[in-house]
Parts: structure tokens; C-alpha cells; sequence
């Protein structure tokens, strides 16, 4: 994970099979929160983590996938500022 700061949104993820499963994000910003899907440290895709609290990626494609929660941080407060993605969960793997 990135560098945390005291504040900074935290979640435990962890597997059941393939189905990832989140708990409660703690100092929550409310901002976007994905799930990051990774195959042999390629990123396949971003899927919306807010509404609900697991998910199962479904491709058959042989390799090592790594999942992670993201959420976006704001950088600055003036109008038009940018931000980033940061991890604010453990990352979990699985092989197929």
C-alpha cells in the first residue's frame, strides 16, 4: 500500500474461493472506491466496490491474479484540482 496517514480510509479484504469479500472501510471519504483486478501484474479492470461488498471475478484465464480496494483521493481544494488512486486494502492473490 501507498504511505497511510492517521485518517486514512482502511479495509481488510480477504478470498473465499475466488469471491473477494470486503469489511468496513474505516474513515471512509466517500469518494470512489473500486476494486483493482490484476493478472501477471497486468491491471484487467476496475470494478465499483460502494454498493456492494463482495465480488467474484469471473475470467477462466490462466495466471496470477492479485485484487486490491482503491479509493480516490483529492489532491488540493481549489476547483479543477486532481488526485489518485490509493490502495486502502490488503492485497489478495490466487493462481489458475
Amino acid at each position: 500500500m501507498d504511505q497511510v496517514f492517521e485518517g486514512s480510509p482502511q479495509a481488510e479484504i480477504r478470498l473465499e474461493g475466488r469471491k473477494v469479500i470486503r469489511g468496513h472501510v474505516t474513515d471512509d471519504w466517500a469518494t470512489r472506491l473500486h476494486w483493482k483486478i490484476s493478472r501477471d501484474g497486468q491491471v484487467l479492470s476496475t470494478v465499483p466496490a460502494r454498493l456492494a461488498a463482495d465480488y467474484e471475478h469471473d475470467d477462466q484465464t490462466p495466471g496470477n491474479y492479485e485484487i486490491v480496494l482503491e479509493m480516490w483521493k483529492y489532491e488540493g481544494y481549489q476547483s479543477g484540482c486532481q488526485g489518485k488512486y490509493i490502495e486502502v486494502s490488503n492485497k489478495v492473490s490466487y493462481r489458475i
